[in-house]
C-alpha cells in the first residue's frame, strides 16, 4: 500500500480571486440572466439554490413544457441540445439542465460522441435567445486542455463549488443564521462547523433542527449543538484520534469502549481511524514540500477542512511516528480479519504503544 501519494506535475495555481460569492453569483441568476452556465464541483445545497432560481425564470403554468433536465448518464448529450434549439412551448423562455458532463473530464468514459460534442461547439458560438442551458460538471478538475472545455469556460458564467472557501461557508452561515433573526455564538458556530466538517449542505439541515430547538429563545449555543448536532461515526473516531493524539491514552481507551458498547464495529473504526493517520501522514508530507492547504485539499481530493484540521494535529509528531501509528492500524486490521484476536485489547496496546512518548514512565 502507498502511503505518500505523488503530487501531479501539472498542478498549478491560478491565482484570481472570485469576484463575488457563490451566493452572490446564484442570486444574480434571476437579476442578470446568462444564456450559458458552467457549474463546476459539487455542492447540493448551492445546486438545490442554482435550480429553484432557474425555475424562477418560467412561470408555473409553463415549467412542464419548458423546463428539462438531462443526465448524460441516461440520455445523450444530442438530444439535450435538440431540446435547447427548440423555441419554448407557449412561453417566452426556455431552460435547459445538462447534469453529468463527463465529456468536460478525462475521464476515459466519455458521455458524448465527438459529433455531439462538435454540435455543442456550434451551439456556443450562437447560443438560442430564448434558451438558458445549465451545464453541471459535478467534478474537482475539469480536462482544460479539450477544445469544448476551453470554449465553454470562455463563453459560460462559471459557478465554481470547488473556489467554495471555509470563510465564505462560514460567513454565509452567519448571515443565514442572521436573517432567521437568531443568533449564534462564536464557539457554537465552530462546533457546529466540526460536527458537520464544513459541509454546507450538512450544516443547513442541521440548522432547521436547530432552529426549532431554539424558537422560544432564539440564541445558539454551545450546549444547544452539542444537544442538538449529533456527532457522525467519523466525527466520533475524530475525537478519539484527538486522545491519542493529545496522549490522553485512558481517555481515549474509554472512549473506545463506548463505542464498541453502541454497537459500532471494531473493523470500521479500525479503517476510518487508519484513515485518519494516513491523511495525517500525507498531510505531514506535503506540508514539508512547502505545499498549502489548497494544494493539499486538490491533490489528496478531500474537503479543505479535514485538511486544516490535519495541518493543526501533524506537527506534534516526526514523520516517522505517524508512519509507525498508520503502519500498526493496518496490522490490527489484518488481525482482525484473520484471527479472533480481541479487538479492544488490541486497540488497548495500540494506544497505548502510540503514547510512550507522551506519557513517559
Amino acid at each position: 500500500m502507498n502511503i505518500e501519494q505523488g503530487k501531479p506535475a501539472d498542478l498549478k495555481q491560478s491565482g484570481k480571486e472570485n469576484q463575488m460569492t457563490i451566493s452572490q453569483q446564484v442570486a444574480k441568476i434571476t437579476s442578470q440572466q446568462k444564456s450559458i452556465y458552467l457549474v463546476i464541483g459539487q455542492n447540493e445545497f448551492w445546486e438545490s439554490k442554482i435550480l429553484e432560481r432557474l425555475q424562477q425564470l418560467i412561470p408555473i403554468t409553463e415549467q412542464t413544457m419548458n423546463f428539462a433536465s438531462y443526465d448524460l448518464e441516461a440520455t445523450s448529450l444530442g438530444t439535450a441540445l435538440n431540446d435547447a434549439r427548440s423555441l419554448p412551448f407557449f412561453g417566452n423562455h426556455r431552460i435547459v439542465v445538462i447534469k453529468n458532463a463527463a465529456f468536460l473530464t478525462g475521464q476515459a468514459k466519455s458521455t458524448a460522441s465527438p459529433a455531439e460534442i462538435s454540435d455543442l461547439l456550434k451551439y456556443l458560438q450562437q447560443p438560442v435567445a430564448e434558451t438558458t442551458l445549465v451545464i453541471f460538471a459535478p467534478y474537482e478538475k475539469l480536462d482544460s486542455r479539450k477544445k469544448i472545455t476551453k470554449e465553454l469556460k470562455k463563453q459560460a458564467e462559471i459557478i465554481d463549488f470547488n473556489q467554495l472557501s471555509e470563510r465564505e461557508i462560514r460567513d454565509f452561515i452567519k448571515k443565514y443564521v442572521k436573517n432567521k433573526h437568531y443568533q449564534i455564538e462564536p464557539a457554537a458556530l465552530e462546533e457546529l462547523i466540526s460536527r458537520t466538517q464544513a459541509d454546507l449542505t450538512m450544516t443547513m439541515n442541521e440548522l432547521q433542527k436547530v432552529f426549532l430547538y431554539c424558537y422560544q429563545q432564539p440564541n445558539i449555543t454551545v450546549a444547544v449543538v452539542d444537544q442538538v448536532v449529533s456527532k457522525s461515526l467519523d466525527q466520533n473516531v475524530f475525537s478519539l484520534v484527538n486522545y491519542l493524539l493529545r496522549g490522553e491514552t485512558t481517555q481515549a481507551i474509554s472512549f473506545y469502549h463506548e463505542l464498541i458498547e453502541e454497537g459500532q464495529e471494531a473493523i470500521k473504526l479500525n479503517a476510518i481511524l487508519e484513515g485518519q493517520f494516513r491523511l495525517l501522514l500525507q498531510v505531514a508530507i506535503l506540508s514539508r514540500q512547502g505545499r498549502r492547504q489548497t494544494e493539499m485539499a486538490t491533490i489528496l481530493k478531500v474537503h479543505p477542512y479535514r485538511v486544516k484540521l490535519a495541518l493543526k494535529n501533524e506537527q506534534q509528531f516526526t514523520l516517522q511516528e505517524l508512519r509507525t501509528a498508520y503502519l500498526n492500524l493496518i496490522e490490527i486490521e489484518c488481525q482482525l480479519k484473520s484471527s479472533s484476536s480481541n479487538p479492544e485489547l488490541l486497540f488497548e496496546n495500540f494506544a497505548l504503544q502510540h503514547s510512550k512518548k507522551k506519557n513517559p514512565q
